[in-house]
């Protein structure tokens, strides 16, 4: 008879429920936004460097205004004219921007965090190095968001239009795209990290295909790709 060696089999272990999470993709993070009770803007323009805090800018005339450096906390930013305005690394902290509208907005290396902006009509906004936390962006058309080399971080684009974004060298943790519309994207040079992309309304990548490990598409959206990535990796695909 073979002597014991005293230990027992132990059976294989199905995959757990912590297991399960470990796969599914991490959800983003949504600002909570709560203002308290905000004094009327009654200035002309920006200063650079400005500090506004706790200010409604309701229908204000912010086109060709240069407010660099500028931090706004607690603010909200409604119906405003943002033409060629001049925010280069401004701050927006625990803030609201409804309806604003404009072309060529400088935001570069701005820092977005804890930030809803709502129904925008702006075009050619230049964000490339800028930092966006905990953001979301609902409803509304943006043309030409020029995001390259920025960081975006629990961030959800929502029910809105984004015509030929620009990610390119971007890196994106935790974000969203839903029930949005990306024309000619460009993901060109991206790092992904649980970038959900399945609840798009449209999802059109003009450059960048390779650069979505880390992000996850639906059955329906591979198949509407997979021109994209035949192309990519030199197959040709004949009936």
């Amino acid at each position: 008879m073979a002597a014991s060696t005293g230990r027992t089999a132990r059976p294989g272990r199905a995959p757990g429920p912590g297991r399960a999470k470990k796969d599914a993709v991490a959800a983003a993070r949504r600002p909570e936004v709560r203002l308290p009770p905000l004094v009327p803007y009654g200035g002309e323009g920006l200063e650079p460097d400005g500090d506004y805090d706790g200010v409604r800018f309701e229908g204000v005339d912010l086109a060709e205004a240069s407010g660099p450096g500028a931090r706004f906390m607690d603010c909200a930013l409604e119906g405003c004219s943002l033409d060629r305005t001049e925010l280069v690394r401004a701050r927006f902290i625990d803030s609201v921007l409804t309806g604003v509208r404009g072309v060529g907005t400088d935001l570069a290396e701005a820092s977005l965090r804890d930030v809803e902006v709502v129904d925008a009509r702006l075009g050619g906004v230049q964000l490339h190095g800028a930092v966006l936390e905990r953001v979301v962006v609902r409803g509304g058309k943006i043309d030409y968001l020029n995001l390259r080399e920025a960081r975006l971080k629990d961030v959800v684009f929502e029910g809105c239009v984004l015509s030929e974004p620009d990610f390119g060298g971007a890196h994106l943790v935790r974000v969203e795209f839903r029930d949005c519309v990306l024309k000619r994207a460009d993901f060109s040079a991206a790092r992904m990290e649980s970038v959900d992309l399945r609840a798009a309304a449209e999802l059109d990548i003009a450059r960048g295909v390779d650069r979505l490990a880390g992000a996850v598409i639906s059955p329906v959206q591979l198949m509407e790709l997979a021109p994209v990535f035949a192309a990519q990796i030199g197959v040709r695909v004949e009936g």
